[in-house]
């Protein structure tokens, strides 16, 4: 069974297999190492670490998928989505999303954000917009790799789930 939840780097063996993912993923192809990231990066320590997690017979515990949340960037109404991914072996089954689920539930619920943006790699745009988020403006390159960025406003949720029909006023509802 995989369980989304949210970790800290003080969550050590989890925490090691987050960054092991991210490395294997998304930062050897742009030339980065997890130091060498979190030395150009240092949101580590204040982000939210969310993962995906199997409980695996033998291995035990495993991070199979993994997203970061920086909160109040670069406003009080704002949130960064960083370091989305997911194991290669596993992609294509629900994990990202299930992962962004939680984030947006996070940001937009509990947080009470307005606007989450990311810098998507322009391999992974259709991911964002299966996933209603919006690209704003032109390509850029960000560690050598095209990306675009992507935004999700709380008023586009809202709006997504007024269009639904509530089935108890249906005259086929349940």
């Amino acid at each position: 069974m995989l369980q989304v939840t949210r970790i800290s780097p003080q969550d050590t063996e989890l925490y090691e297999q987050e960054c092991g993912l991210r490395e294997r993923v998304l930062l050897k192809s742009a030339g980065y190492t997890i130091d060498r990231y979190r030395a150009d990066y240092p949101y580590d320590e204040t982000c939210e670490h969310w993962v995906a997690v199997t409980d695996h017979p033998s291995a035990g515990p495993t991070v199979l998928g993994c997203a970061l949340l920086l909160p109040g960037h670069p406003d009080e109404k704002t949130g960064k989505v960083m370091q989305v991914a997911v194991n290669r072996q596993r992609q294509g089954e629900g994990i990202g999303r299930r992962l962004m689920i939680a984030v947006e539930s996070r940001a937009f619920g509990e947080l009470g954000l307005e606007l989450l943006f990311c810098h998507a790699q322009v391999t992974a745009v259709p991911f964002y917009e299966r996933l209603a988020w919006a690209s704003v403006g032109e390509k850029f390159v960000e560690a050598g790799i095209d990306h675009f960025r992507m935004e999700l406003r709380r008023s586009a949720i809202e709006a997504a789930s007024d269009a639904v029909p509530d089935e108890s006023s249906s005259p086929h509802g349940v």
